[in-house]
């Protein structure tokens, strides 16, 4: 099935007792990427904002550096999965002809297919300096997440990402059970309408591994904040790509782990300038 969401019959233990009942749950769908007739990798994901998925994959995998390299897409729904199909100029599909890859990824899977410890730990690209924010923004900023998540709110079962501005709050918001795939889509959202990454921040449901920070980087985001915690190589790698890390986001606080010249008082001071 094709649908996001499915309704499943089950059986339900409480307190000693069986009842029958029905859960809303996630899908999880095959998808394929290919480009110019040739397959480049099968990702396990939610079937939604596929056109997304696709573009920000190819952005955040430097297949393409501009949403205008890929001269047509369709979404092929197939009985076993969904293939997207790109269509590149040829000069780009022999580049990718050097890097393709086989291989199935799990799920959760970041840095699937990678042959090198190298590529593993790829610098990240250095972000633009950007706007600052205060903390009643970030605060303001992720408060504002969840009663978007419509799929999320039905399953309980999967990732957000989304894009925050001073001047617009949420621009956008992809969910999948992947976390990684929720931040391709976000990419090839923001990338597909032309959205400026150095205006806002990326806000994540999830931790913040290194693979996280580098697909931000290549947003060209310059603050991530996320509701758990960062591993180092993930701080290590913010630090490196010029971003402001920021984790363990609650209602009442966070934690600010790299670049904290972008967090400022400024505004909150302003006020009490005026009061006084």
């Amino acid at each position: 099935m094709h649908v996001p969401v499915q309704a499943i019959d089950r059986e339900i233990w409480r307190d000693g007792v069986a009842s029958e009942g029905t859960r809303l749950i996630p899908e999880e769908t095959p998808l394929a990427l290919t480009y110019n007739g040739g397959a480049y990798a099968v990702m396990m994901g939610t079937p939604q904002n596929l056109e997304d998925f696709a573009v920000g994959f190819s952005l955040d995998e430097g297949i393409i550096t501009s949403v205008d390299d890929i001269k047509s897409l369709d979404v092929v729904r197939l009985d076993e999965g969904i293939e997207l199909r790109m269509w590149l100029a040829p000069e780009d599909a022999a580049r990718i002809s050097e890097r393709r890859r086989h291989i199935a990824g799990p799920t959760g899977c970041g840095l699937c297919g990678i042959d090198s410890i190298a590529e593993a730990v790829r610098p990240a690209s250095i972000v633009p300096q950007g706007q600052s924010f205060t903390p009643q923004q970030i605060m303001a900023a992720m408060q504002a997440i969840g009663p978007l998540q419509s799929i999320n709110m039905q399953t309980r079962a999967v990732h957000a990402a989304a894009f925050w501005s001073p001047s617009h709050g949420i621009v956008a918001l992809r969910e999948d059970v992947g976390r990684h795939n929720a931040l391709d889509k976000l990419a090839g959202a923001l990338a597909r309408s032309r959205t400026n990454p150095s205006a806002g921040m990326v806000l994540l449901t999830s931790r913040v591994s290194v693979e996280m920070v580098q697909k931000t980087a290549a947003i060209g985001a310059p603050v991530l904040v996320a509701v758990s915690a960062p591993t180092a190589l993930a701080v290590r790698t913010a630090a490196s790509a010029g971003i402001t890390l920021i984790a363990i986001a609650r209602s009442d606080g966070f934690e600010v782990f790299t670049h904290e010249g972008r967090i400022t008082a400024h505004h909150a001071q302003e006020i009490i300038d005026v009061v006084a």
